[in-house]
């Protein structure tokens, strides 16, 4: 081997960074009213709408319009036990920088022992379907729970972000439970994202900052190299029509 390839063999890997973006001032102007007259429609249709952010970037976009427009749409996350430390942290930041509260929906304890119990503390490692039992656990069953009473709830999908979500509609009837649910960001770019967040001096979560592009639990969630897909970094280890955890699958 020459001296070069060693050299190169040993060169850090680059990950993802936050994309410039080329939208004019018009432009984000426009998909920026848009979004507003979509979340206060929202809003005016349903008695109780309730948005899950997972404190990423395309949940502070959504956050930023609720919490400047003064919208009636209530905010809560999903209280895994197994986020990054930055992301608790970023929940904190958010309140504080929009004077807002965002609650939190935990697992239930029984829940979570039952998956230790079955699969180990770490046995999402071992395939798709303790993957889905980790979730479950975790986030699906809290997200039902912390749903419960509403008519209507929001999500941060976007048609660009994988495979499984290019055919992502503005509005779908939630069929799993019973309500209305909307994508407001749905035919929005990563670009366009990320100029909405700079513009409007959102807070950006930490680790956006080091390589993550897609946000999940600490075990589940890794830096994605340049020029990977944007949700490669997500449950890494399974084939990439595995890439979601069934918070979406609605029926």
């Amino acid at each position: 081997m020459t001296l070069q390839k060693i050299s190169n063999s040993l060169e850090k890997p680059t990950f993802w960074a936050i994309p410039t973006s080329t939208l004019s001032a018009a432009e984000l102007g426009e998909k920026t009213a848009a979004l507003k007259q979509r979340l206060e429609s929202i809003a005016s249709r349903f008695s109780d709408v309730r948005f899950a952010t997972s404190l990423a970037a395309e949940d502070m976009v959504i956050t930023d319009a609720i919490a400047t427009g003064r919208v009636n749409i209530q905010l809560f996350t999903l209280a895994t036990g197994r986020l990054h430390q930055e992301t608790l942290d970023m929940a904190q930041t958010t309140e504080k920088h929009y004077g807002i509260s965002i609650a939190k929906a935990y697992p239930e304890d029984r829940d979570v022992q039952a998956f230790i119990d079955q699969y180990g503390m770490n046995g999402f490692y071992d395939g798709e379907a303790a993957k889905k039992a980790c979730c479950g656990a975790r986030k699906i069953k809290p997200l039902n729970a912390a749903l419960l009473g509403a008519d209507a709830w929001l999500t941060g999908q976007r048609r660009e972000q994988s495979t499984t979500r290019v055919k992502l509609d503005f509005e779908e009837h939630d069929d799993a439970r019973g309500i209305a649910k909307f994508n407001p960001l749905f035919d929005w770019t990563e670009s366009d994202i990320w100029a909405y967040i700079k513009q409007k001096d959102a807070p950006i979560h930490p680790l956006h900052l080091k390589g993550y592009p897609s946000i999940g639990c600490e075990p589940c969630t890794r830096q994605v190299k340049k020029g990977e897909d944007i949700r490669a970094g997500r449950w890494w280890w399974l084939q990439s029509d595995s890439k979601e955890c069934g918070l979406h699958a609605n029926k």
